[in-house]
């Protein structure tokens, strides 16, 4: 039996008309399909999942941690837009560099721990040397029993990957141990430092060859914090500062480096005292004068450039340390320098940049 086309036409029609009035019931608010978009603006909060003392809690971590919000001062007073961090060369000049305190040597990374850890698995496996313990959380992987060219024992391996200070870079630090004393934990120093430095320097290169060339480790790059170990804070009397989580002997080191980079000259220095006396430089050539004048903010041409600065390293405890520019002491009591403050974070983001 042929339908005629006015019989098609209504045959649609009607099945049209059936879809549409069933469209609350598929696409409504309470349909079967219904849309979900907004459905995180009902989401309640609700107390962190509690685990008994005898279990263990370390893998209850953080799938989508916010990390802490820095570089956020207002200025006070009348308030002013503040411009953006300046962009600072630091680290980003070079993908891996070796750097030295003392006898320690460790090597600057100047990407994620999450993606460094799949680049030193990918150098153990290239040199066909074994792993005997990883622990990603920990960012730890420790070889097994080496025999190496012309030592006379055996010797083993623990990398150590740490974050670096600046957000988004990491440290590698290479510890070594032979078969002989105490094979049940690590030494504080490494038996062998020219085995160590060999072996740093090898892995440095790996990674500074591949780097565009390796996947992410997620769980590396969650258990190892990627915000870094250094921001600007206030402090309850308005008081701006730097705060650096490193050793003092470290800070101190990594602030005079820092001065160099960020076109101070140092004229003096106080290591008891904790401060660096300095002269602010300003812009190294004509070409750069718009550059300055964007960072402080200034009608005038390079208005601090010139001036000199008291920086001070400050221990805040065990491991963090509290960094500060201020305008040298004053001779005259009457009319003391005055550092503005919207210059005087200007200075600190110039150096905080510069700090590895």
């Amino acid at each position: 039996m042929k339908l005629s086309l006015q019989s098609m036409r209504m045959t649609l029609a009607a099945v049209l008309l059936l879809l549409c009035s069933g469209c609350g019931y598929l696409f409504g608010d309470h349909g079967v399909f219904r849309d979900k978009s907004e459905d995180y603006k009902k989401s309640q909060e609700v107390p962190v999942l509690k685990v008994p003392r005898a279990e263990n809690s370390s893998p209850m971590t953080e799938i989508y941690p916010i990390p802490p919000i820095s570089n956020n001062l207002l200025l006070a007073g009348k308030f002013e837009v503040p411009r953006p961090a300046p962009l600072v060369a630091g680290v980003a000049d070079e993908m891996v560099r070796i750097q030295s305190l003392g006898s320690d040597s460790w090597a600057l990374v100047s990407t994620a721990p999450g993606q460094v850890w799949p680049q030193v698995r990918s150098f153990l496996s290239a040199s066909q040397i074994d792993v005997s313990r990883v622990d990603a959380r920990e960012g730890i992987l420790e070889t097994t029993w080496l025999d190496l060219e012309g030592a006379p024992m055996a010797s083993r391996f623990r990398i150590q990957i740490d974050q670096g200070v600046q957000r988004g870079t990491s440290e590698l630090h290479v510890l070594q141990m032979n078969q002989a004393g105490d094979l049940n934990s690590w030494p504080a120093v490494s038996d062998n430092s020219d085995q160590a430095k060999e072996m740093l320097q090898a892995l440095a290169q790996y990674i500074a060859n591949i780097a565009d060339s390796t996947p992410v480790s997620m769980m590396a790059n969650q258990a190892i914090s990627a915000t870094g170990k250094i921001s600007v804070q206030e402090g309850p009397d308005n008081d701006v500062y730097i705060r650096l989580t490193l050793p003092y002997d470290r800070a101190w080191a990594s602030v005079e480096r820092a001065l160099e980079e960020s076109s101070f000259e140092i004229s003096d220095r106080d290591r008891s005292a904790g401060r660096y006396y300095v002269r602010f430089l300003g812009p190294k050539t004509e070409d750069e004068d718009g550059w300055f004048d964007w960072l402080l903010d200034s009608d005038s041409d390079d208005p601090l450039a010139g001036r000199d600065f008291i920086v001070s390293v400050e221990s805040l405890d065990d491991k963090d340390v509290a960094i500060r520019v201020d305008p040298p002491l004053a001779s005259d009591q009457n009319d003391p320098p005055v550092l503005e403050k919207k210059d005087e974070q200007a200075l600190l983001a110039l150096i905080k940049g510069n700090i590895d």
